[in-house]
């Protein structure tokens, strides 16, 4: 791929320098699409992707295109933030905040910030500031009931010139970022991939009322609900796929690669069919059937896949070493010896 750097408009905010490479791999996972307007030196004006050369090739071949996304109201009641982020496998978003603009995220994903910024905790959801008791108990028994923290922590522009605050993946993978008034103003996710967020998104919960998806689905009875118009961060594990589904159309995946979907799409909880391979096929029990219309975005690498790799190799489980060193490694734990063990 070429070296030139690239820009793109997202969300009416201008995003780079980016390599090439990205833009393509954005294409893929559905942060943006072909109607994005991108620009590099050479040209005389921004382009949209599918009329850009360096990519009308892949947009043209089918691959890359998705349907397009209603056309975005005009205005927008979350703070207008800019982004951008950084690294490949284990990702970074860097927020830009004018003054008075603020952020919101989970416990735990900060990295950094400028001297201007202020952190506040705050109960409840934090895309506002409590309208009162029962308000900000409301805000809570929505994170409650998914299983997070009881509190959101608000990072807040309080300097009287631009202010950056950066927040970290929490394991190998990749950061989307999901524009919601482009995509209809809702978005249904996994209850822990949800990073950050400009403040005016709501946190909520969605209920799935079948009682399959409940008992079985990986997720239980509840996911959380993203709305609003602004910029919302997710994070995927290993790769991201995006795929649009027409209506009617049916996809079947493993509980724990679902990340996001609209919703539009039906979510439910289907056997896998056969005794035999539910006991020894390695793949669970249970698989979700996802029918369209709408967008869904998977991961390659769920982290309690990742996490039971980890734990299997771990040498405090017995199984770490199974497979390593020679004959009298195994037979007498030389190794174990020279590692101090």
């Amino acid at each position: 791929m070429s070296a030139e750097q690239w820009y793109m408009a997202i969300g009416g905010h201008q995003v780079g320098p980016v390599a090439q490479d990205e833009i393509l791999s954005n294409l893929r996972n559905g942060s943006i699409d072909a109607d994005t307007l991108v620009f590099t030196s050479g040209m005389t004006t921004w382009q949209k992707v599918r009329d850009a050369p360096a990519f009308a090739s892949f947009v043209g071949a089918g691959a890359l295109a998705g349907s397009t996304p209603p056309p975005p109201a005009p205005g927008r009641r979350a703070h207008d933030i800019d982004f951008v982020i950084h690294g490949n496998e284990m990702q970074f978003v860097e927020v830009e905040l004018d003054p008075g603009e603020a952020a919101v995220a989970e416990a735990g994903v900060f990295m950094y910030m400028t001297p201007g910024i202020q952190m506040e905790t705050l109960f409840g959801d934090g895309s506002h500031a409590p309208r009162g008791v029962l308000d900000a108990l409301l805000g809570a028994g929505k994170r409650l009931l998914t299983g997070e923290s009881l509190f959101m922590t608000v990072f807040q522009n309080r300097a009287q010139s631009k202010q950056r605050v950066a927040f970290a993946a929490p394991y190998p993978g990749k950061i989307l970022a999901m524009d919601l008034k482009a995509i209809g103003g809702q978005l249904i996710c996994q209850k822990d991939s949800f990073l950050c967020a400009a403040r005016g998104v709501s946190i909520g919960i969605a209920f799935q009322k079948k009682i399959g998806v409940g008992l079985f689905g990986g997720e239980g009875f509840i996911m959380q609900r993203l709305d609003g118009d602004g910029l919302c961060f997710v994070h995927a594990g290993g790769m991201v796929h995006l795929i649009d589904l027409g209506p009617g159309e049916t996809l079947r995946v493993d509980t724990g690669c679902l990340v996001a979907l609209q919703p539009s799409v039906s979510y439910d909880i289907q056997f896998v069919g056969r005794i035999k391979t539910a006991l020894f096929g390695g793949e669970g029990i249970f698989f979700a059937t996802l029918t369209g219309p709408g967008r869904v975005w998977l991961q390659s690498l769920p982290l309690s896949r990742m996490a039971d790799r980890i734990y299997a190799a771990a040498p405090q489980t017995g199984k770490g070493r199974k497979e390593e060193g020679s004959v009298l490694d195994r037979a007498f734990g030389l190794g174990d010896l020279i590692d101090g063990r």
